[in-house]
């Protein structure tokens, strides 16, 4: 009995390591079918692979807005402006106004021309104007000379107000810095700080842009820069005997005589 015992569990155990190597084969060649097909049709794969990638490319920048070209302030998303998105974009021209800005998207080679909406289109500038700076006429001279058209400028979106666009206008200084110039019209001078349109004032953006802006102010006033430049001495003596009682009163003695 104890014999016959150990030839059945003999033929037991024998039995399950041939259903697992089967069942490994079974695996194996499965998995040896799945790489042929894969290497047999790998152009295919790779076409499907570079097909999937591109089409979750395009949903992305449907939904961010990635690739569209704004033409007017109207046209921004209301999240861009929340989230102070900067844009770029290209000087068109400076006026009393303020500057016209023409939006250059980022562009995707394939992709972009296939989703643009304005094929052929003319170009539309937007209205823009320096958050919380008030130009003075030598300010507005600087700006035609230094944004001059075509020039490429940042645009960090502030608020919206009917058909113009608040924003902190950054250009590039060489190939690696940028400045703002909000700040530099600011620091030479050239602006006086002023309220920020469509930011309410007990926001922690309204003082952290209202700090940052005042600095310059003050730096440009106590340099004695532009608007804040003082007359020398001799200038101011000469404009008070001017305006002295008694240099009227000769005047109009010799002009009797």
């Amino acid at each position: 009995m104890p014999e016959r015992s150990s030839e059945t569990e003999t033929e037991a155990g024998s039995s399950d390591r041939q259903q697992r190597d089967h069942g490994t084969a079974s695996s194996r060649n499965v998995v040896s079918l799945i790489s042929q097909l894969a290497d047999d049709n790998l152009t295919l794969v790779r076409n499907i692979s570079t097909g999937l990638a591109v089409v979750g490319v395009v949903v992305i920048a449907r939904s961010i807005r990635l690739i569209t070209r704004f033409r007017a302030a109207s046209e921004i998303p209301a999240r861009f402006i929340e989230r102070n998105v900067s844009l770029r974009g290209k000087v068109h021209s400076v006026t009393e106004r303020g500057v016209e800005v023409e939006h250059v998207p980022i562009y995707l080679p394939v992709i972009s021309p296939l989703l643009s909406k304005h094929k052929g289109a003319l170009t539309s500038p937007m209205l823009v104007h320096l958050a919380g700076v008030e130009l003075t006429p030598e300010g507005r001279v600087w700006l035609q000379k230094n944004l001059t058209p075509a020039q490429t400028v940042w645009l960090k979106l502030i608020s919206r107000e009917d058909d113009a666009l608040h924003c902190l206008v950054s250009q590039s200084r060489g190939s690696m810095w940028s400045y703002c110039i909000n700040e530099e019209v600011l620091r030479l001078g050239l602006a006086r700080t002023a309220p920020i349109v469509g930011v309410l004032p007990d926001s922690r953006l309204y003082w952290r842009l209202h700090k940052r802006l005042h600095r310059a102010e003050v730096r440009a006033e106590r340099k004695g820069r532009g608007l804040w430049k003082e007359d020398s001495l001799w200038e101011r003596a000469s404009k008070a005997v001017r305006d002295s009682a008694l240099f009227r009163l000769m005047r109009r003695i010799f002009k009797r005589t």
